[in-house]
């Protein structure tokens, strides 16, 4: 006889045995008991959670030889051909693969006759939601009158693909997924019937990796009984399903708390060296953050974390320290990272800097702690915090040269006025400049305020113009620089115009100028804000740092 995986060696045959679905095997049973049994039925939720089995299960109550029974005898002809699928009076029909309308004419002219040997004609369609439209349209006659001898169940891991028309004629049953403790229950039920040793640490790695679902507990315990044999050690099974040790995400989420980028990167080369993958160490961390925020708001958190009683106590000791904001930013870094790590060409390099990223972000404050210290610098402004004085920034002094040093002459400004000849008034270089913009010659007016103004003696005027805009000054353009000239000074004008490259000293431009004043504002406006004495108190209260200076008057000089 040919090996049977543990998936359909080990499937429920009485509804005592669905594993985690005590609320549908209860009403179900309830219906049969009291003769009240709905003539369409439709199961959904997750994959293996017991949707089929819990169908095959019902199709065996209600045409069992015992009679209608909560407990089929499973040895009656009946009962065996729907556990073997291949009851006559019992049709299993994957939606998926007869989805036409065709197929659905089909099933109604067979509806028509009565059952062959049992009570009743059941049609159990899997995956009902890949159906067409035309397909449930046909079906929705049936299930309007249906024959007293038909029973439809349908199953769907998608409800909301199934229209409204059919929902409302079936009794709909929400399967849950089941939960770790029940699953890891069951699986050492297995295990022990199979003779398999296994440390219950193990089966709760593959419980977990089974994310709710029975079958896929049942596929991954298989795969590890190939691997391992009968023997099956944590370690091995760690490697097999590429998990990363529970140990070790506890150990990395406790190196962030503790502010250790060092013992962070170890952490990583440890999942790097044992191949794991870095998005599902990503996951879980996200996973056991999440367990964390949990214990935070609730303090009996029962089914809301898939977690033993020693795992919960080191969640609760590991959550004790952080503020609830502080690991919802944690896990919200965590979340984006696990994004990013998808299409990662350095996934360990992306993990290694969120880490670190998180293990320097300075410690965060929650609200209330906020809104007290608002208010206390509110009650601090009330009581009279002396105003901000007005005053030129201090600068250190400067200590004393010996005595046989002689001392540096102080800097001076030199005032540099070049002569205009042969104009009247104060027309100068920057008027110039502003008359041609007025002209709407922003052209030239551009490269004019990138040069320098060597020399103003009209008929005279010389012009130094930085290399990259020398090349853009042809003939026309000199000539027309030199009309405006002549218009502005009310006299003729020479215009010469020289390269400046990066060695060549010049006078300023008036772009250079402009940039020198708006570095010189920023310092002062600076100086003004560290020294107010609002933003020292803020510094001081908040125990923060000034980073960025806004001015708030477009006036400040």
């Amino acid at each position: 006889m040919s090996y049977q995986v543990l998936a359909r060696k080990w499937r429920p045959q009485l509804f005592d045995d669905l594993v985690g679905q005590e609320h549908v095997s209860q009403t179900l049973k309830n219906a049969i008991t009291s003769d009240r049994v709905h003539h369409a039925f439709l199961f959904t939720g997750a994959r293996g959670v017991g949707k089929t089995s819990a169908a095959r299960i019902f199709a065996k109550a209600l045409n069992c030889q015992d009679g209608s029974t909560t407990n089929p005898c499973g040895v009656c002809p009946s009962c065996i051909e729907i556990t073997e699928s291949r009851g006559i009076d019992v049709l299993e029909i994957d939606g998926a693969s007869n989805t036409g309308v065709d197929d659905i004419r089909e099933l109604r002219e067979n509806i028509r006759y009565l059952p062959s040997q049992s009570r009743y004609k059941i049609f159990i369609i899997d995956e009902v939601h890949m159906l067409s439209i035309n397909a449930f349209n046909a079906l929705l006659k049936t299930l309007e009158e249906p024959p007293d001898h038909a029973k439809f169940i349908f199953a769907t891991t998608e409800p909301h693909k199934i229209p409204i028309t059919i929902l409302s004629r079936c009794q709909r049953f929400d399967f849950k997924k089941i939960g770790l403790a029940p699953l890891q229950a069951r699986l050492r039920y297995i295990v022990e019937q199979e003779n398999i040793t296994v440390a219950d640490t193990g089966l709760e790695i593959i419980a977990r990796s089974a994310g709710g679902s029975m079958r896929d507990a049942l596929s991954t315990l298989d795969q590890v009984i190939a691997f391992c044999g009968d023997q099956i050690g944590d370690d091995e099974l760690q490697g097999l399903l590429g998990l990363v040790s529970r140990a070790l995400l506890l150990a990395t989420i406790k190196a962030v708390l503790e502010r250790n980028p060092g013992e962070l990167l170890a952490l990583v080369h440890k999942v790097d060296e044992h191949g794991h993958s870095f998005r599902q160490f990503c996951q879980q961390l996200v996973e056991l953050v999440r367990g964390l925020v949990v214990i935070k708001v609730v303090e009996q958190p029962g089914d809301l974390i898939d977690a033993g009683e020693t795992e919960l106590n080191e969640l609760r000791s590991l959550a004790a320290t952080p503020s609830l904001d502080e690991l919802q930013r944690l896990l919200v870094n965590l979340i984006g990272t696990e994004a990013d790590l998808a299409v990662s060409n350095y996934p360990r390099l992306t993990m290694e800097m969120v880490l670190v990223k998180l293990a320097e972000l300075p410690a965060a404050i929650d609200v209330a702690t906020l809104v007290q210290r608002l208010l206390a610098l509110e009650q601090q402004l009330a009581d009279g915090l002396p105003a901000a004085p007005v005053r030129a920034p201090v600068k250190a002094a400067a200590p004393a040269p010996p005595a046989d040093i002689p001392l540096p002459e102080e800097p001076k400004t030199v005032v540099v006025e070049v002569p205009v000849v042969g104009t009247s008034g104060d027309r100068n270089w920057f008027g110039l400049v502003e008359f041609v913009k007025a002209r709407r010659k922003h052209g030239i007016s551009s490269l004019l305020e990138q040069s320098s103004l060597l020399l103003l003696e009209l008929p005279r005027v010389r012009i130094g113009m930085p290399v990259r805009y020398f090349g853009l000054v042809d003939n026309e353009k000199r000539q027309t620089i030199q009309a405006l000239a002549a218009e502005y000074f009310g006299a003729d004008v020479n215009i010469e115009i020289e390269k400046i490259g990066n060695g060549d000293k010049a006078p300023p431009s008036l772009h250079e100028e402009r940039a020198q004043q708006e570095s010189d504002r920023q310092k002062k406006l600076r100086e003004n804000a560290i020294e107010h004495p609002l933003v020292k108190s803020a510094v001081e209260i908040f125990g923060g740092k000034i980073t960025t200076v806004k001015p708030i008057d477009k006036g400040f000089v």
